[in-house]
């Protein structure tokens, strides 16, 4: 029988707050990791700046949905990769007491929370115009698709970077249709930063993904793997520099995103990838990131 404590995983960042929960509110919280805020906060952001960027102002409406869409469906995108990899989790000690590859959760139950998360989304999906919505349905494909990417490739980090930047281009559709050329630098610039933080965040399980045969970035990089993410962190600031030059081609622009860019070489420079602690807060850091780059793209939009 594993203790309540015991259900709770080592990056939880509300362990007292779930803990007290009943037994199955718990595990459907976990399983939509509403114990780790950092996940839909990364999730968020990208709308956050695809809104800014566009240059319509604080749309606090606007942002307020995106934020509600995106606690909701990374909350189903968790469930969904949770059902597809419940073999995998147990044979992982970081995921084995995840609720559905524990069998402390059905994967029936598991499909009704993810219907449930998914309708909320849909409530959101229809404060969108209807470009954006088309938009944001594009990426069902992407989000299905995941979880069996770390199967086939070295690099499941990239596919994640298409799927949880997605917000970026559907906050500048709902509010315009042009500058294509912006969105795609700054789309391909946000990718190379979820590669980064992810293949972080994949340094703490890289012995035991080596066991079960499970890919990642941070295995292929191997030694190297400090100097790869900084590669695509450099990656990173460089398209989003090319986007607020192409937008906006001025100094002022290119010093909006230097707050942001030091703490990307923040993160490398204090990586750790051989300490288990050092990593997620690395990762957990991002949270950080993304407001800095949502305050750059407030700038860069607005001023």
């Amino acid at each position: 029988m594993i203790s309540s404590r015991e259900q709770i995983v080592p990056d939880s960042e509300h362990r007292g707050l779930i803990a007290r929960l009943p037994q199955l509110p718990r595990d459907l919280a976990q399983l939509a990791r509403f114990d780790r805020p950092i996940g839909w906060w990364l999730l968020f952001w990208p709308g956050a700046w695809g809104v800014w960027l566009a240059g319509a102002g604080p749309q606090w409406a606007l942002i307020g949905w995106l934020l509600v869409g995106a606690i909701a469906m990374r909350g189903a995108g968790c469930v969904y990769n949770d059902i597809v990899d419940a073999d995998l989790d147990r044979k992982v000690a970081r995921t084995a007491i995840r609720p559905v590859a524990s069998g402390r959760v059905s994967k029936q139950i598991a499909w009704g929370w993810l219907l449930a998360l998914c309708l909320i989304g849909l409530v959101v999906l229809l404060q969108l115009r209807f470009e954006a919505q088309l938009v944001a349905l594009a990426s069902l494909t992407l989000v299905a698709a995941y979880p069996f990417m770390k199967r086939i490739t070295w690099w499941p980090q990239a596919w994640l970077g298409l799927v949880f930047t997605w917000g970026l281009p559907v906050g500048w559709v709902a509010l315009r249709l042009d500058n294509w050329d912006v969105l795609a630098a700054a789309y391909a610039g946000s990718i190379c930063w979820v590669i980064g933080y992810d293949t972080i965040y994949a340094l703490q399980d890289r012995e035991d993904d080596a066991l079960v045969g499970i890919r990642s970035s941070a295995l292929r990089m191997g030694r190297k793997v400090r100097s790869g993410i900084g590669g695509f962190y450099t990656a990173t600031v460089a398209l989003w520099a090319l986007a607020f030059w192409l937008y906006r081609p001025d100094w002022i622009a290119l010093l909006a995103l230097l707050p942001f860019a030091l703490h990307l070489l923040w993160q490398v420079a204090t990586l750790d990838p051989d300490d288990p602690a050092n990593p997620l807060g690395r990762f957990r850091s991002n949270r950080l990131a993304g407001a800095l780059m949502a305050a750059a793209c407030f700038v860069v939009g607005n001023a």
